[in-house]
């Protein structure tokens, strides 16, 4: 009689894209039909761990990433003045502070490039203060300045999310000179306050004569495109003294010393 065939082996079970766990299948977990549950996984990582170090309340710092600490024309000045204004608003408005409940409130928040988001880091860094980066995958440009506070250096796929989290702990935002990047974050926070989807924040513009160059504010009314009114959500401010005036004039909540 024949000899009964040996039993297969399991070996292509095991090896099967579909015996990885979901959670350890990374072909599975970057596909299209997932993407809604990255983003659950962007919001959540970034979320869980501001909520760890105490982040209650942040000011949020944009600008250009092509400044330079010694670059051409203004460039210098906005560099300098952004790592001041990332000092003194440090230094001021209780990042350094743990309150009786154990929180942090106005810490700097930058989109972690170079640049100005440099700066702004920077000056928070040299005031013993923790500050946040939270980074985008670009192709180009955006790598992690190493000013920002290590376990608070993000990165993020979706410039949704990004945005989501640099606006959702907001208490004021100071905006530097920039380009379209820049642009695209000041008229999301714009369009949040004027239509009442975020609450009333302070909003520095820095640079008046930069920003009034580049964006004909007073035409937008002219055209009927805005209402006067709206060009109150912004101030203006040229040093970083002065911007941190603005911001405690429009209303930044200080936090309290427990």
């Amino acid at each position: 009689m024949p000899a009964p065939s040996s039993a297969p082996d399991n070996h292509a079970q095991l090896t099967s894209p579909s015996y990885r766990l979901a959670a350890l299948d990374q072909d599975f977990l970057l596909g299209e039909s997932m993407r809604g549950v990255r983003f659950l996984l962007e919001f959540a990582k970034a979320d869980e761990t501001l909520r760890r170090w105490g982040v209650r309340s942040t000011v949020v710092v944009f600008g250009s990433a092509r400044v330079r600490e010694n670059g051409p024309g203004r460039q210098a000045h906005w560099y300098e003045e952004a790592r001041r204004l990332g000092r003194i608003v440090s230094e001021r408005g209780g990042a350094r502070l743990e309150t009786g409940e154990h929180v942090r409130d106005n810490v700097i928040a930058t989109g972690g490039g170079p640049g100005v988001m440099e700066a702004a880091n920077r000056g928070a860094y040299e005031a013993g203060a923790p500050s946040i980066g939270f980074n985008i995958t670009l192709p180009r440009e955006q790598t992690p300045n190493p000013y920002c506070t290590p376990d608070l250096t993000f990165r993020f796929h979706y410039f949704a999310m990004r945005k989501m989290h640099l606006a959702m702990r907001a208490n004021a935002l100071v905006v530097f000179p920039g380009g379209f990047g820049t642009f695209d974050e000041l008229f999301e926070i714009l369009t949040l306050r004027q239509t009442d989807k975020a609450p009333p924040i302070p909003i520095v513009l820095f640079d008046e004569a930069y920003w009034r160059g580049v964006i004909n504010f007073d035409g937008l009314v002219e055209h009927g495109m805005i209402d006067a009114a709206d060009l109150d959500l912004l101030r203006f401010a040229d040093d970083a003294e002065t911007a941190w005036t603005a911001l405690a004039e429009g209303g930044l909540r200080l936090a309290e010393a427990g």
